[in-house]
């Protein structure tokens, strides 16, 4: 064997390959995060996952009701700032209100520091959420149907009754 294959082979088989800019699959999440740095850094968002997983970090109603707008940070310091969030009513900034310090709480347990130190409210619409389509239950043969309807006669609840009517279809 030649030196030039032999040093070939040593570089294949001892260090792990090199990884090209532009080959291979890449993370979406990877990709995401590089290109909305930018225009939410201008807005103070350190993490685009604050404003996409802002109802897991405050639940489900609040993140129904809410919207984190900016984060105003002191000049040069990157904790004790103001998280701006749009609040949909009058009744839902007095819960906000209420609920604020176990916010600051989960806010920076998220950013794992004290990142946001209180909340400034301001009330208004938010913008239109996507509306969730529920697929229409399939038909079913005049076969399948009956066969479902014998399994359901023993139940008597009849909001359970539908419920596992509509899973029975699918199913089948």
């Amino acid at each position: 064997m030649s030196a030039k294959a032999a040093d070939h082979t040593a570089k294949t088989t001892d260090a792990p390959p090199e990884r090209r800019g532009g080959a291979g699959p890449r993370a979406v999440a990877e990709m995401a995060a590089r290109l909305t740095k930018k225009p939410l850094g201008k807005r103070g968002f350190t993490e685009a996952a604050l404003v996409s997983g802002w109802a897991g970090i405050v639940g489900s109603l609040l993140g129904r009701e809410t919207l984190p707008l900016r984060i105003a940070f002191p000049p040069r310091q990157r904790s004790g700032g103001v998280l701006h969030v749009r609040v949909s009513s009058g009744a839902m900034a007095t819960q906000l209100q209420h609920l604020e310090p176990l916010l600051l709480q989960r806010i920076n347990g998220y950013f794992g520091y004290g990142a946001v130190a209180r909340l400034h409210m301001v009330q208004g619409p938010l913008p239109p959420r996507p509306v969730r389509q529920v697929p229409k239950a399939p038909e079913l043969s005049p076969e399948k149907r009956q066969a479902l309807q014998a399994s359901l006669e023993k139940v008597s609840d009849p909001a359970l009754r539908a419920a596992l009517e509509r899973l029975g279809r699918y199913v089948l």
